[in-house]
């Protein structure tokens, strides 16, 4: 089987390296895919070019290996929070409800595998009790920022037909006017429940979405398709994201804890969200902005 060495520069990626790692990888074929990265095609197989991502990690580049058949997924699934967006809308919340620090531990320690996800979000949830409701508002216009090269991600997977959806084990007043922002076309999160008050009652509604509602809502997305996991690609950054991360043709841990970095098929560790097209071959001059 052939496989694809992606490298992918923060800025713009040197003929030497493209070079040196073809040679490296044994790769007869490179294909330069823009100004910050490169295709490698070779025949060596997936274990024996892994240690060339992690040596081209420690460069300060991100790099993946894929098969040469079917890199181009027709479906993207992504988390919210730290992904999409750089914040943690949850946190931003308990920031102007007084608890920011206490729910902020609670949260990294959730993403971590660290804490049961449900119960982690209950208990958080519970601290935003009789917060008014136009604190999202305030949150979104003041707080909530993209991450680099979202919207072009989203956008230029849409223009070449894939379906697009945000699903996170957040809340629908967040996924979305982020949805929209980015350009998904569906978005899946959590209910907080709101009071006669226009408060916040303390308590988001069930079912929870969680790690195994993310994997059941690709496996949805794709039977809706007609195409199987293969065709996927999943990316987040925390242990709520594994299952679907594990399910998809391509999961992508972005800037993730361990435990997600490891699991996954690729990391983004130094570049910006476009890179999740470079690994699947796209181009410079085909992405949309």
């Amino acid at each position: 089987m052939e496989h694809v060495l992606t490298l992918v520069a923060p800025d713009s990626l040197d003929d030497a390296s493209v070079k040196r790692f073809a040679s490296d990888a044994a790769a007869p074929r490179t294909d330069r895919l823009g100004g910050r990265a490169a295709d490698l095609y070779t025949s060596a197989g997936r274990d024996a070019l892994l240690p060339l991502v992690a040596t081209a990690q420690a460069e300060g580049l991100d790099a993946a290996v894929t098969p040469a058949e079917g890199r181009r997924k027709s479906v993207l699934i992504s988390d919210m929070d730290s992904t999409i967006i750089e914040q943690e809308c949850l946190d931003e919340l308990a920031d102007l409800a007084g608890f920011g620090e206490e729910i902020k531990a609670v949260t990294e320690r959730a993403m971590r595998g660290e804490l049961d996800f449900e119960a982690a979000l209950v208990s958080r949830v519970a601290k935003l009790k009789g917060l008014p409701t136009t604190t999202v508002d305030q949150v979104l216009a003041e707080r909530i920022r993209l991450s680099p090269g979202a919207r072009t991600l989203v956008t230029t997977m849409a223009a070449h037909g894939a379906t697009t959806a945000l699903v996170s084990g957040g809340f629908t007043l967040f996924t979305g006017p982020v949805a929209a922002q980015a350009g998904f076309a569906f978005h899946f999160g959590n209910q907080l429940i709101e009071g006669d008050d226009d408060c916040f009652t303390g308590e988001v509604a069930r079912p929870i979405l969680g790690r195994e509602a993310k994997q059941e809502r690709l496996l949805a997305l794709c039977r809706e398709k007609s195409v199987g996991p293969a065709a996927a690609l999943a990316l987040g950054d925390g242990a709520n994201d594994l299952a679907m991360i594990e399910e998809a043709g391509l999961g992508i841990a972005y800037r993730a804890k361990p435990v997600v970095a490891g699991a996954a098929d690729a990391a983004i560790h130094h570049t910006d969200l476009t890179t999740a097209l470079y690994f699947q071959g796209y181009r410079d001059n085909e992405f949309s902005f």
